[in-house]
This record gives C-alpha cells, sequence and structure tokens, in this order.
C-alpha cells in the first residue's frame, strides 16, 4: 500500500484553506501535517479538526525546518507564498498554488524554482474548466474561421471581470489560434461598434445573486452553433481539485505543472 502524502495547507485560515482542511479529513491519500495561517488570525492557537493522531497538525504561523512533508497546497497571499514557496526550495517539497495578484519578480521566483521542485499553478482547479479548456482548445484548432465569445457569471460580490477563468480559456484560444490575447480580446461593446473584427475574442460578463460560477465558449459561423459549457454550484470543487493536483505532484520531478495535466493521471 501507498505511503499517504505528508500534506502541508498554507492559507488554512481562508475560505480555500478551510475547505481543504475539512476535505482531507477523509481523504486516506493525505496526512495533513502543517496549517499555516497568518500571524494576525483569529485562529492562532486554535486546534485543527483533524483525526486525532500524535502528528495531528495544530493552526501554525510560519514554517520550520523539521516539518517532514512532501506537498504543498497554497491559497494565501503574495507575502504567504513567499514564505512558503522559501521552505519548499530550502527542502525540496511540491507545491500547488492557486494564489493570485503576484508581482513580476514573484513569477520570476516560481520560474526559478520550479528548476529545483515540482509546481503546479492555476487559475481555477476544477477538473472541469480543465476538461472545458481542453475541450476549447481543440474545437478552436478545428474551427479556425468561426467567430468565439466567452460568457461568464459569478455572484454580485466578485471584485474582478472578467474572471480569472473566463481569461485562462481566452488565452488558452488565443494561442491555438497561434496569437495572443491582448491582441484577439474585445472586452466591451457599447454604441456603434461596428463590424465585429475576424479572430477576435470577445467577452461578457454578468454578475448577480449566489451565482458560484458559470463560462460558457460560443463558437458561431454561418448557420450553426457551438456551445460549450461548465457550471459550478459548490466551491468543494476547487478543494478536490487541489487535493487531486497535490496527489498527482507528490513524488514528481522538478518542473512547471499545470492542471492539464492532472488530467492524464498515469501520465
Amino acid at each position: 500500500m501507498t505511503a499517504p502524502v505528508r500534506l502541508a495547507i498554507n492559507g488554512a485560515s481562508g475560505r480555500m484553506g478551510r475547505a481543504l482542511s475539512t476535505l482531507v479529513r477523509g481523504d486516506r491519500r493525505f496526512v495533513l501535517r502543517r496549517a499555516v495561517i497568518d500571524a494576525d488570525s483569529e485562529l492562532v492557537g486554535q486546534p485543527l479538526h483533524v483525526p486525532s493522531t500524535p502528528d495531528t497538525p495544530h493552526y501554525m504561523t510560519g514554517w520550520t525546518a523539521d516539518d517532514a512533508l512532501d506537498v504543498v497546497i497554497d491559497f494565501s497571499s503574495p507575502t504567504g507564498l513567499a514564505a512558503a514557496l522559501a521552505h519548499c526550495r530550502a527542502h525540496k517539497v511540491a507545491l500547488v498554488t492557486g494564489t493570485t495578484g503576484l508581482g513580476e519578480d514573484q513569477e520570476h521566483q516560481l520560474d526559478a524554482a520550479s528548476r529545483n521542485i515540482p509546481i503546479l499553478r492555476a487559475a481555477n482547479f476544477s477538473l472541469g474548466v480543465a476538461v472545458l479548456t481542453r475541450l476549447l482548445r481543440e474545437a478552436v484548432a478545428a474551427l479556425p474561421d468561426w467567430d468565439l465569445e466567452i460568457i461568464e457569471a459569478h455572484h454580485g460580490r466578485k471584485q474582478d471581470a472578467p474572471s480569472g477563468t473566463a481569461l485562462a480559456l481566452g488565452t488558452a484560444a488565443a494561442q491555438a489560434r497561434g496569437g495572443t490575447l491582448d491582441s484577439l480580446a474585445v472586452h466591451a461593446r457599447h454604441g456603434q461598434t461596428g463590424e465585429r473584427a475576424e479572430g477576435s475574442i470577445g467577452f461578457a460578463v454578468v454578475r448577480g445573486g449566489d451565482i458560484v460560477g458559470e463560462h460558457t465558449a460560443l463558437l458561431a459561423t454561418r448557420g450553426e452553433r457551438l456551445e460549450l459549457i461548465h457550471r459550478a454550484t459548490d466551491r468543494a470543487i476547487f478543494a478536490r481539485g487541489a487535493l487531486t493536483a497535490a496527489a498527482w505532484l507528490a513524488g514528481r520531478k522538478p518542473g512547471s505543472y499545470t492542471i492539464d495535466q492532472v488530467l492524464d493521471r498515469h501520465a
């Protein structure tokens, strides 16, 4: 029987961190060794609710050299990620991260670290979205002359638009067409816009209610239309996807990996 993956969660007091801490309790693929939170969190010093064992971790505010880990899952902040990355590099620990808002220097640090440890980064850890991205890439390559629109919907509290997932879908489509998202994206239409520019990728945004997340890739041409749709109804899908990615990444060779590669579980 394969030994369980020794896991740490960075950003354990956040929404994703809490979801991961809950899901990992019943997941025999893992043993949770450390849960790291911000120093000012109200959870400092509180026990993490996992099965009681001699190795049961508590919420902690940092990293120590004696952490015996195989992989860290990070959903924290740029500062929190920097600390986790430093620990992972020093101790040859794999890193799965969904933290956003990184500066150019931190992007370079992650690229450099991937030469020493395995790193998997994703804007969205839903395996369904990963399949949607793959299908869209194939559809756009097969239908190069079709118009493409990406429509996304989220709850009314979401701060950014279009969503990171919508932009990632657009990036995949643009690359399949041999271009860049910056050169092909159309983010707003109002008034006398003129005809649709050939090869452009349009974005439409919906905000309202408690929509968890919906993404539609609409390909259209004369006489026919193709729609690829993903709807999320439970935020736990992102935590489940991150755990699947962590189990897949543990023990891999150093390198930069994507959620798309996780779909090929036995590769």
